[in-house]
């Protein structure tokens, strides 16, 4: 965070009750629609309310009952629309966030450029926006808090409840009704900049028509009203969703240049939904790649984590590939992908991203520690054959290659420190693993990274870059009793690599044949 003064622009009082009666004086009716607005019946469209969350109901028939306007907003409209299930429901009202607070005990409200109302029922969470001017930020442009902003622990909160990680004793409670909130603030204050000019709060509300033309696709653009059970679309967004088109909301390069995320938003759309871009929004997402170079890096963490592990992470790499984003969001592996096509680490990537995808299908946690040691294993690999041959599988020279190749990227997209130390250890983990001795074979089972560390090998191992008997001999000492253990690994500790022949480690006989012809292609010794 920009350290200094703040410049504040306090809203009169007269014009905060002028601004808060204007927003509430408009009944939720159609009648009230603004002639912009088309209004497709419920007889019209086929989202159906027992499709829609309990919860996300409780909040807009509550809004509805306390007399404000209250409409199901953006993706969740449009999955409906598509037969999908959605992942959260968003709701838009012309309440304002205090008057949303009072309305639900259950409430907090967070933001720091605009503020926003977050409904808990246990777990989920039903985010409520007032309607906002057209120069607000969308909730998925609100920057990420940087290192300096926040402390690790807290930073990793929402991906540990998003990837699986969470600790059931983190069970959300419900605040108590006469609790003060820590992000209250003087709502009076309209606007807060720091000294660069940087915004750090921009509460300034609007209506409806507003808030519709400062969202980013018309796919996501469509307001479901509770009220009659209509659907309100202002810019052909329903005839897009019907046809699965992605366009976005006035002229493509303004947009993405007022926020360059923009570009990996409608990567993502493309490969979780089918959709096709259409050409105009397509055009300048090339060019203007380079400005994903100027966002906070930890916000491009978190949407790396959108783009790869929420389902549709094999067809993601595909989609940055051809849309020329993978350059500037991870720019060795794209080198290293544009170098060696169609390569062994590349394949592997992909098989892993695969089995990633199909692991969130079956709604198993997926960890963002395996997943950047997937996208990192090739530049790992030319990092490690810089050095002698003979250095190749010492655990120094790898986890030096790991640091470099992370060094790279880290400027770019903000991987956790928690997530670095999970790959380094499943990458330091691969020379054990592929020449286990006795007692040290039991100690490397009880390792807390074991079960990801094997899983890279068996990765490893399905390209040409393990040895699969190495492989059997691990899946086999995991499904022996005690006893059986004991034995293979007294076995394993006269034997001079498992599988192997001749008295060479596999890893070694694998980095000669990478020198002849294979260098920056396998990885190199225990990557």
């Amino acid at each position: 965070m920009q350290k200094g003064k703040a410049r504040y622009y306090r809203r009169p009082p007269q014009l905060l009750k002028r601004n808060e009666s204007a927003l509430n004086s408009t009944p939720a009716s159609p009648e009230a629609a603004p002639r912009l607005a088309r209004i497709i019946p419920r007889d019209g469209h086929s989202i159906s309310r027992s499709r829609i969350s309990p919860d996300a109901l409780r909040v807009l028939y509550r809004l509805r009952e306390a007399g404000f306007q209250a409409y199901l907003v953006g993706g969740c409209v449009r999955d409906l629309m598509l037969g999908l299930e959605p992942k959260d429901f968003d709701v838009a009202t012309d309440a304002l966030p205090e008057q949303v607070k009072r309305l639900f005990r259950n409430c907090r409200l967070v933001g720091r450029r605009f503020r926003l109302a977050h409904v808990f029922f246990g777990r989920d969470v039903i985010e409520v926006a007032t309607f906002r001017a057209s120069g607000a930020p969308l909730p998925a442009e609100e920057p990420v808090p940087t290192r300096d902003e926040l402390d690790e622990a807290e930073a990793g909160e929402s991906i540990d409840a998003e990837f699986g990680e969470a600790d059931p004793a983190d069970e959300p409670v419900e605040p108590p009704a006469d609790s003060r909130d820590v992000h209250d603030f003087d709502e009076s204050l309209e606007r807060v900049v720091d000294e660069s000019g940087r915004i750090l709060r921009d509460n300034i509300y609007g209506s409806i028509d507003d808030d519709v033309w400062r969202r980013d696709f018309t796919c996501n653009a469509l307001y479901y009203n509770i009220a009659d059970f209509s659907v309100w679309d202002y810019c052909g967004g329903f005839e897009d969703v019907a046809a699965r088109r992605l366009r976005l909301i006035g002229d493509p390069e303004t947009r993405y240049r007022e926020d360059p995320v923009r570009m990996l938003r409608a990567a993502r759309f493309e490969a979780k939904l089918g959709f096709s871009i259409e050409p105009a929004t397509a055009e300048p997402m090339a060019r203007l790649s380079e400005l994903l170079a100027g966002v906070p890096a930890a916000r491009l963490f978190d949407e790396t984590l959108k783009l790869f592990l929420t389902g549709h992470g094999a067809r993601s790499y595909a989609v940055l590939k051809q849309r020329g984003l993978l350059e500037v969001l991870l720019p060795n592996l794209a080198a290293f992908v544009r170098r060696y096509p169609g390569s062994a680490p590349e394949r592997m990537l992909v098989r892993g991203l695969e089995n990633t995808d199909a692991r969130v299908m079956a709604d198993k946690p997926v960890t963002p520690a395996f997943l950047f040691a997937l996208l990192i294993y090739g530049p790992v690999g030319v990092e490690i054959e810089k050095a002698p041959r003979a250095r190749w599988n010492e655990i120094g020279t790898i986890l030096d290659a790991v640091d470099q190749a992370l060094r790279v990227i880290q400027p770019r997209v903000a991987v956790h420190r928690r997530f670095v130390l999970g790959l380094r250890d499943m990458f330091a983990l691969q020379p054990r693993l592929e020449a286990p001795r006795g007692r040290r074979a039991l100690r490397t089972l009880e390792h807390p990274r074991f079960r990801a560390g094997f899983d890279l090998l068996q990765l490893r191992a399905e390209f040409g870059m393990a040895d699969a008997a190495i492989v059997r001999w691990w899946e086999q000492l995991q499904s022996a009793n005690p006893q059986q253990r004991a034995a293979l690994s007294e076995a394993s500790a006269g034997a001079p690599a498992v599988g192997g022949a001749g008295g060479e480690s596999a890893g070694r006989r694998r980095g000669r044949r990478r020198g002849r012809g294979g260098r920056g292609r396998g990885g190199g010794g225990g990557s």
